[in-house]
C-alpha cells in the first residue's frame, strides 16, 4: 500500500529523507544542475553527518558543548538618549502603532524591527514587574 503524502508514515520517512510527495515521486527528474543521485539512492555517511551538524547549528537548537550566541545580528546596545525616548513613548502607550514605529525608527536611527522588538521586550518586563509587585 502506497503511503499518501503527509500521512504519519510518510512524515516519519520524510524526516529520515526517504519520502517525497506522491506527485514528486512520479515526476521524472531531468538531469541537470544540482541532481546528483536518484531519490532512493543511499546517502553517504559523511553527508548524513554534515546534515546533522547543520541541523544542530540551525536557529532554535542549543549548542551541545560550550556556549556562545547563535549567529545573526549582534545584540543592540541602545544609547541613553534612545532608551529615554523609547521609555517616554512606552509610558504614553504600551502598544506602538505603525506611524509611531516609523517615526521612532527615523528619529532614533534604528530599524522598525528593533523598535517592535524593544516594545515586545519592554511589555514583558512590565508584566514581570507588575506580577512581582503583587
Amino acid at each position: 500500500m502506497e503511503k499518501g503524502p503527509f500521512s504519519v508514515e510518510w512524515l516519519a520517512q520524510s524526516s529520515r529523507g526517504g519520502a517525497q510527495p506522491a506527485a514528486a515521486a512520479r515526476r521524472p527528474r531531468s538531469p541537470g544542475k544540482g541532481v546528483s543521485s536518484p531519490p532512493d539512492a543511499p546517502v553517504p555517511a559523511a553527508a548524513l553527518r554534515d546534515r546533522e551538524a547543520a541541523h544542530r547549528s540551525s536557529p532554535g537548537h542549543e549548542a551541545e558543548a560550550g556556549g556562545g550566541a547563535p549567529p545573526g545580528r549582534p545584540r543592540t546596545k541602545f544609547s541613553a538618549a534612545q532608551l529615554q525616548e523609547l521609555e517616554r513613548s512606552f509610558r504614553e502607550q504600551r502598544y506602538i502603532g505603525a506611524s509611531e514605529k516609523r517615526r521612532l525608527a527615523a528619529v532614533l536611527n534604528l530599524s522598525q524591527s528593533q523598535i517592535k522588538t524593544w516594545f515586545q521586550n519592554r511589555r514583558m518586563k512590565f508584566k514581570r514587574q507588575t506580577q512581582d509587585a503583587r
